[in-house]
């Protein structure tokens, strides 16, 4: 009996430990991710530049957590895949389309290449408010953000 309970304990333990292995590997796969999908981009010279913020801090003062170049060729769909830990983000993106990595301006100030924002489609002649472009990202959730890109 006891060669039986001894038997059954070990063959549990490799069961279960089995199962923590395959938790493990999913919690991989299943980090949180950030899909986006960029609309409206009107050449395909250049590059995208994508710079995810943390709050209007970071947004003012143009410190942006992440910043992802991208040449417009290595877009597949326009799409971006990004893996963002659980909080509070806000994503500007520009259409950096001579290639200065400089987003440029006008005489009168106004952007000559195209912009956007996560999730929302700004209107104004001035930067928009962290808290008109923010999301929350929540684990083990797949967040999908389109950014419309606008040229003035």
């Amino acid at each position: 009996m006891k060669l039986f309970i001894s038997v059954f304990i070990s063959i549990l333990c490799g069961i279960s430990s089995l199962f923590v292995d395959e938790i493990s590997n999913n919690a991989e796969v299943n980090n949180t991710n950030v899909k986006i999908i960029i609309k409206g981009i009107r050449s395909d010279k250049g590059k995208i530049v994508l710079a995810v913020f943390k709050d209007q801090e970071g947004f003012k003062s143009r410190k942006p957590v992440k910043r992802i170049e991208l040449n417009k060729d290595e877009l597949e769909k326009n799409e971006i895949q990004l893996n963002l830990d659980m909080g509070i983000y806000g994503i500007s993106v520009f259409d950096d389309e001579n290639d200065n990595n400089k987003m440029d301006y006008n005489f009168f100030g106004i952007p000559k290449e195209g912009f956007g924002f996560s999730n929302y489609y700004h209107k104004g002649y001035s930067k928009p408010h962290f808290d008109k472009f923010k999301f929350v990202v929540i684990k083990d959730n797949l967040i999908l953000i389109e950014i419309q890109l606008r040229y003035m």
